[in-house]
């Protein structure tokens, strides 16, 4: 039974700034307390969230501000979203210690608990490689694969333990996933399960979040250094950015269809884009202090964020 939540007064804020006067900025709220983690618009046009502290996943209808709140279960504390090329919002529910898929008809929840003896996990995030599987992480030391069709999953242990947070797939199907804790990307033989790990030229850099452009390049966000990283497999070359300011916190990152990268910086309380021909940033500052914006996802000519710390889902829009 799913719980449906009005917003009154539905407060539509559209903000620019003139360094990036092509963006249009539109925040929306969700409920108090929902603590949204992740979003992932949807082709219908909705937007999923994780409202990790309300053990649901969230659906906000951008045209009307109206947000619905489907319950995963007691004990569920939702991190991770993403829509699945089965249509299905598909949730790493940190409190479950499952995967958990949700129809967007239906909203039936169908969850997916880890092998008996894995421990607690601390789910992270998923994406799918090009055969359909489904490839996850958790903080507490190891990665896994879920096939959506005979619900067979594996879990396998991570190199150096603790710290797998962001994953990816590459145009070719190729998984990636960066390590927060162990400091590296691991590309993802999707047929052995085994890893081959990449460090960061920057010492303990903190590999939180990693994402594929169009040509296959992984950027990588590095919360402790505050830089963003490039790293091109194909050449086998690193380049480092320092994020504006003086002391950036690089979160999040996601590139958009032009190819131009996105990241949340928790030190300026901003999110930024970054030109890779021009090797520029634009900032556009939240006007919400403590927004913690800790995930991106888009689709054409927009950007989506999750402030976790101002209980709002906001979209950037571009031409």
């Amino acid at each position: 039974m799913s719980m449906i939540h009005r917003v009154i007064g539905v407060l539509l804020v559209v903000l620019a700034w003139p360094a990036a006067a092509e963006v249009r900025i539109e925040s929306f709220p969700v409920p108090d307390g929902a603590h949204p983690h992740d979003v992932a618009p949807a082709p219908d046009g909705t937007v999923w969230y994780t409202a990790q502290h309300q053990e649901a996943l969230g659906r906000l209808d951008p045209r009307t501000g109206k947000t619905l709140h489907v319950p995963l279960g007691e004990g569920s504390r939702p991190h991770g979203v993403i829509v699945g090329p089965d249509g299905l919002a598909w949730v790493t529910d940190g409190g479950l210690n499952a995967m958990v898929s949700v129809h967007p008809d239906t909203l039936a929840v169908t969850r997916y608990p880890l092998p008996d003896g894995t421990g607690y996990a601390n789910l992270n995030t998923a994406t799918f490689d090009g055969g359909g599987t489904l490839w996850f992480t958790g903080q507490s030391g190891i990665y896994g694969s879920l096939d959506p069709k005979s619900g067979e999953m594996r879990v396998y242990t991570a190199p150096r333990g603790y710290g797998p947070y962001g994953i990816h797939r590459t145009p070719d199907g190729e998984v990636w996933y960066s390590s927060l804790a162990g400091s590296y990307i691991g590309r993802i033989d999707s047929r052995t399960g085994m890893v081959q790990v990449f460090d960061p030229p920057t010492d303990g850099a903190g590999a939180r979040r990693v994402w594929s452009d169009s040509r296959g390049v992984l950027w990588i966000s590095e919360w402790n250094s505050g830089k963003l990283a490039r790293y091109d497999p194909e050449a086998g070359t690193w380049r480092e950015w320092p994020l504006p300011g003086d002391d950036p916190r690089t979160y999040a990152v996601y590139v958009d269809e032009t190819d131009r990268v996105w990241v949340s910086d928790f030190g300026a309380n901003a999110i930024l884009r970054f030109d890779p021909d021009r090797e520029t940033f634009e900032s556009f500052p939240i006007p919400r202090p403590g927004a913690a914006v800790r995930q991106m996802l888009g689709r054409k000519g927009e950007v989506w964020t999750a402030e976790s710390g101002t209980d709002r889902l906001t979209v950037y829009r571009f031409d």
